[in-house]
């Protein structure tokens, strides 16, 4: 049984997501504590939710953040945050940022729901685009790019801020896909609260480049895991989102159009 914990808001319950019987080995969060460590990450920052709390995004293009859509959301009353309040810190460690930006507009998967049962389908379309007041021209933040989901048994990595570790990030270079499940990965990765919207990376081919989110933190059989979206797909709605205009109203509401049926697979979800 997989025990889905969002990270940050809820707790639920899915079956039917079983975990590989042998992990490749891992390797253990390394806090990225000087300039020499967290060269080539700098364009991995921490998000300021109008001061309710932080997340963790990752700039794409120099005026683009790819982040958690339930970052966006107050955790306690599900209001969504005024995304002008909203700052990036890029390469954000101990005290200092190489870049520090607002945000202008913000959108959300227009599948994405906040309220309801914690199910793949709010997992999957668990993503955000934010757009900078400013691009970043930084020779040391270069964006990273994207990439196609990674296949079952690959090999990823995870730059994060997390709970206890929130002044500098930290990284695990191996961590690996366990399942793919409903557009949902499911991976081994070292993940916890402040983690949400942290980018999952391949590795394959050389530079690093981004293929999922972090959107909850689990247990699969006792051991903890990461889910995230498969990215590929959803970040191309929110591109056409922003195309057309989308998310410059502060504080307005998730778009709830095309909400559809969820194909029974059966998977069954509960809140505790």
């Amino acid at each position: 049984m997989l025990r889905i914990l969002l990270t940050a808001l809820t707790l639920g319950l899915i079956s039917g997501a079983a975990a590989t019987p042998g992990l490749a080995q891992q390797t253990v969060l390394k806090r990225l504590d000087t300039g020499d460590d967290g060269r080539g990450w700098e364009a991995v920052g921490r998000l300021e939710l109008a001061g309710r709390g932080f997340c963790t995004g990752a700039l794409i293009a120099p005026d683009l953040v790819l982040t958690a859509a339930h970052c966006l959301f107050d955790s306690d009353t599900g209001v969504r945050l005024d995304h002008e309040k909203i700052e990036f810190l890029a390469g954000w460690r101990n005290g200092r940022a190489s870049a520090y930006r607002w945000v202008r507009r913000a959108v959300i998967h227009p599948d994405y729901m906040q309220e309801g049962e914690v199910a793949a389908e709010r997992v999957r379309n668990d993503v955000a685009l934010l757009e900078l007041r400013h691009p970043i021209h930084n020779a040391r933040v270069e964006p990273f790019d994207t990439d196609v989901r990674p296949l079952k048994g690959q090999r990823v990595g995870v730059v994060s801020y997390a709970r206890g570790r929130s002044d500098v990030p930290s990284l695990q270079e191996v961590c690996e896909v366990i399942a793919r499940q409903e557009g949902v990965l499911v991976m081994s990765c070292d993940v916890d609260y402040g983690s949400s919207g942290a980018p999952i990376f391949a590795f394959d081919g050389g530079a690093p480049r981004v293929v999922s989110v972090v959107s909850a933190m689990a247990e699969v059989d006792g051991r903890k895991v990461s889910l995230g979206t498969q990215l590929q797909l959803p970040l191309e709605v929110l591109k056409a989102e922003l195309a057309a205009g989308k998310g410059g109203r502060a504080g307005e509401g998730p778009f709830m159009a095309g909400v559809g049926q969820v194909r029974d697979t059966g998977a069954k979800f509960a809140k505790p």
